[in-house]
């Protein structure tokens, strides 16, 4: 393999700022759900309303597309080296991507819901909900580090 460029590795280093802040808000929200399902009073509803807002719109939808993006270039300047469209890994890592993708829109689903109802789901029920994109945090770091061939 050639050595990688200073471009590739730069955006390598962006890609993964980016999927780093995207779990951490993908982590964070729900966090956020259990104590607004937790909350009495209008001034907590009103300030986690504020809180989600802001973490979903400003952190986590950039984070995503940044995300994105430079995956996209590190998949087109990698894949002429490291051929990802041949390996099985590489298919299971972007289907598990998608899964988090849906996770994300879920989340953004659910914040509506929790604006009109706090206690629209119980506070357990997030609590499990917030368990999920580390399950699959897990998957992607193995397949991608340990490319297990199949």
């Amino acid at each position: 393999m050639d050595a990688p460029t200073d471009a590739f590795l730069w955006v390598k280093a962006l890609h993964i700022i980016a999927v780093v802040c995207w779990f951490a808000a993908l982590f964070y929200l729900p966090r956020l759900y259990v104590y607004h399902a937790m909350s009495e009073d209008a001034t907590s509803h009103q300030r986690f309303q504020i809180m989600e807002r802001k973490l979903y719109r400003g952190i986590m939808w950039p984070a995503m597309l940044a995300t994105f993006i430079t995956a996209h270039f590190l998949v087109d300047w990698g894949d002429a080296t490291q051929h990802y469209h041949e390996a099985i890994w590489f298919y299971l890592k972007v289907g598990l991507v998608g899964l988090l993708v849906i996770y994300h829109f879920v989340c953004g689903y659910y914040r509506k819901k929790l604006m009109v109802d706090a206690h629209y789901k119980s506070h357990k029920f997030w609590r499990y909900f917030n368990e999920m994109p580390t399950l699959i945090l897990f998957a992607v770091v193995i397949l991608v580090v340990v490319k297990p061939q199949f």
